[in-house]
């Protein structure tokens, strides 16, 4: 279980020829660069840098040699509990965790939701955590729905949160899903682009009639077809909400068993009873690749095909003409 009780801690950083002339907020950011720019100021706005004993102001430059006394704060504990919640850990070092998060399973606690998420379980798994924008708590880059299973990555530190952050803004975190939708894709390959917002008439929605929807892309080709169904492998090249279901949905091959996206009552009875066997969106993010925030290496990860969606496919696979 993680220790919750961090103490602050002092740093002593000197002035180099390069950073000589430099402001304070640039020479801290050179030397506390895991942290935010809005974090430095704040500890300099609260007397936590010091020269020759005294505070000093953003605007002072600074000479070849002068020495800072930095005292970094105490990371605060948040309102999460730790929970002892059994989850698949893919992978674990001191900068990140990946995790197989299974279906049915929030990733953070919200509106109505205190605990049994994700956070809860890491707070509890973890012992390393050292704070991510100053509180004790594991840094969530990316989110997966909730019925939605799979691999994720999570940021033990501010370095390798802001290091997955960027990432993920530039768009070179190469991530993988498996998906069964209903319907026979003829195509071997292709790809759905649109504006994404919330939905105007249904808010728990996302959806392409938004007047404030942003760019996505989503890329796709099938593995195999089945008579009503097709498996597929989906890359979004963006990340909105919603985004892969949201795409299939709108052209007409809702994700498997969708209760938002999907068809509210199913027509063809083998649908209706492989939606049964998963009781869930079939959709599994399988692969996520990117740079490790600390070694600079090219690193992927993998999580095992859920039994489920096994389950759902062996039944479309055995039957036949007189089942649709």
């Amino acid at each position: 279980m993680i220790a919750m009780i961090i103490e602050e801690r002092k740093e002593t950083f000197e002035v180099t020829e390069e950073l000589s002339g430099k402001r304070a907020d640039v020479v801290l950011s050179h030397f506390l660069s895991d942290r935010t720019r809005s974090q430095i100021k704040k500890l300099i706005d609260d007397q936590r840098v010091l020269v020759k004993g005294k505070p000093i102001k953003p605007s002072k430059k600074f000479e070849k040699g002068e020495l800072l006394d930095v005292t970094l704060p105490a990371p605060e504990s948040i309102d999460a509990k730790p929970e002892d919640i059994d989850i698949e850990v893919l992978y674990e070092d001191s900068s990140i965790i990946v995790v197989n998060k299974p279906a049915g399973m929030v990733v953070h606690p919200g509106a109505g939701i205190k605990g049994a998420t994700l956070v809860n379980a890491l707070l509890y798994k973890c012992e390393d955590l050292s704070g991510i924008g100053g509180k004790i708590r594991p840094g969530i880059v990316h989110r997966l729905d909730k019925d939605t299973s799979g691999v994720i990555v999570v940021a033990k530190n501010d370095r390798s949160h802001n290091s997955l952050v960027s990432q993920f803004k530039s768009r070179t975190v190469k991530k993988r899903y498996l998906a069964i939708v209903e319907g026979y894709l003829k195509k071997e390959s292709g790809s759905f682009a649109s504006n994404i917002g919330r939905d105007p008439v249904n808010r728990i929605k996302m959806s392409s009639k938004s007047k404030s929807g942003r760019e996505s892309l989503t890329l796709w080709k099938v593995i195999k077809r089945f008579k009503a169904a097709s498996f597929v492998e989906v890359e979004p090249k963006t990340g909105r909400t919603h985004q892969i279901r949201v795409h299939f949905s709108e052209n007409g091959y809702p994700i498997l068993a969708d209760k938002v996206y999907g068809h509210k009552r199913q027509k063809l009875q083998i649908l209706a009873n492989a939606a049964k066997k998963i009781g869930r969106q079939a959709l599994h993010a399988s692969k996520i690749g990117f740079t490790h925030p600390e070694s600079g290496d090219r690193v992927e990860f993998t999580a095992p095909f859920p039994d489920d969606m096994k389950q759902a496919l062996l039944y479309l696979e055995k039957t036949t003409e007189d089942d649709l």
